[in-house]
């Protein structure tokens, strides 16, 4: 089948969308939570209506406001009457939905994924709710991508001011979300498992919108609910392996994870834990490789299970797969899920971009002949770094654009610059916030 530029943008974009379509909350929530009779089933979990009194949700994340709404939803009118049903979930101030009972507290300010006041105040609230269950409770943790950000509480001798800066140091340094993680939830009296040992319910159960390669229940969102032993001097070695210990937050860090205080406060014993997760980057993959098939085209699936590497790097490795796809029988469409670095230039060069524009700006630069590809390149989430893009789009004319108005992909990939390179060329891609977050989608479509 022959396909022009046009179609081949057409279908990518198709592609990609599906793939984000499979993993909203309103779809993965109710193939996850049923009642049925006296019973409610939240994944494979049955638990008996008359041993709860009530149920509590509580939660944060990119996704939370649907997950509330379709949780609601999902339980229905005389659960949530029944039941009591309340609850409390952190979210950006652009993701609030109509809920009816499940307060959303906008935890931060719209496209600025960083931890913020307001967040503050919102993982109050949750703490002290959660703290003043009893054992006859039910507690629903709803968590997504995202979640690190909304839901700060920084130990004792740390302020936000601190611990955002070393979290911007960090990111600036290179680091993955696993380093990322294993810093921060040393650093705060709610991740890695706080959460878990101050709620008093007989039952926690966490859904889990994965936006973790490879699912690790300890760094999505930080683990709230996940029960471990602290690792501060795991935490400390991040720091050294990004060759950051110099500066002055990461030092104010080391000294507080040296010294920090045994924990004292064990989980309620009567309270059980489980987390669930609902759905993954593999879930949006799949989905995306059947609309792909839908269209006629002979697909290759790829998700990662861990990080990836720099952009760049990932970028070269796609530029080489596409030219040979181009050129050889076999499949006619890749379709990739993961989540590259990108390691910032100094800020007084730096311009404005994200990693799946940084990605897709690389590749530009990798090829020099784009007839007959096409490259979709963003996140899930609709948010790209610090920008109102999901990521960007390349094909033949967007190449030749940039090549009829001078630009040097090169330069601008030099400077973290994607962004403004896009916007000149029509290439950004935007969604708007999507209500849900599980890493990256990169879908390349190929004419032979």
């Amino acid at each position: 089948m022959k396909r022009d530029s046009e179609t081949l943008r057409e279908d990518a974009l198709k592609i990609w969308h599906a793939g984000v379509a499979a993993v909203q909350p309103a779809r993965l929530i109710s193939e996850s939570v049923a009642v049925a009779g006296k019973s409610l089933w939240l994944g494979d979990q049955e638990i008996d209506f008359d041993s709860i009194k009530r149920i509590i949700v509580v939660g944060a994340g990119k996704a939370g406001a649907a997950m509330a709404l379709a949780l609601e939803g999902a339980l229905g009118e005389q659960v949530l009457r029944d039941k009591s049903v309340a609850g409390w979930v952190n979210v950006p101030a652009d993701c609030l939905l109509p809920t009816k009972v499940i307060h959303l507290h906008a935890a931060r300010p719209a496209g600025v994924n960083e931890p913020a006041e307001e967040g503050i105040v919102g993982t109050g609230e949750i703490l002290s709710l959660v703290a003043n269950l009893d054992s006859d409770d039910l507690c629903i943790c709803l968590l997504s991508g995202g979640g690190s950000a909304l839901l700060p509480a920084p130990i004792e001798g740390l302020s936000l001011l601190e611990k955002r800066d070393l979290i911007r140091t960090i990111s600036a340094g290179g680091g993955n979300i696993q380093q990322l993680n294993a810093v921060r939830r040393e650093l705060s009296r709610v991740k890695g498992g706080g959460l878990a040992r101050v709620c008093r319910a007989g039952q926690t159960v966490s859904l889990i919108l994965s936006d973790v390669l490879g699912d690790d229940l300890e760094t999505i969102a930080s683990g709230p609910t996940v029960l471990r032993e602290p690792t501060p001097e795991l935490a400390i070695q991040v720091l050294y392996d990004l060759g950051i210990q110099d500066h002055p937050s990461a030092q104010k860090a080391i000294q507080l994870l040296k010294h920090l205080p045994v924990e004292t406060h064990p989980l309620n014993s009567s309270c059980s834990v489980s987390n669930l997760i609902i759905g993954n980057n593999a879930t949006a993959v799949d989905a995306a490789g059947c609309e792909a098939e839908r269209l006629g085209y002979s697909h290759a699936m790829i998700s990662a299970r861990e990080p990836e590497g720099a952009a760049e790097e990932v970028a070269a490795h796609f530029a080489e797969m596409a030219v040979t796809m181009r050129g050889e029988d076999g499949p006619d469409c890749l379709i990739s899920g993961g989540e590259p670095t990108v390691r910032l230039c100094p800020a007084d060069e730096r311009g404005l971009g994200g990693r799946n524009q940084q990605l897709a700006l690389a590749m530009l630069e990798a090829i020099d002949d784009w007839q007959g590809l096409c490259l979709v390149a963003g996140g899930t989430d609709g948010e790209d770094g610090p920008t109102d893009a999901a990521g960007a789009l390349v094909n033949e004319p967007i190449a030749a654009r940039a090549r009829e108005l001078g630009l040097d992909p090169r330069a601008y990939v030099k400077r973290n610059d994607a962004y403004h390179f896009f916007a000149e060329v029509n290439g950004l891609l935007k969604t708007g916030p999507t209500q849900t977050n599980v890493c990256d989608l990169r879908v390349l479509t190929v004419d032979r």
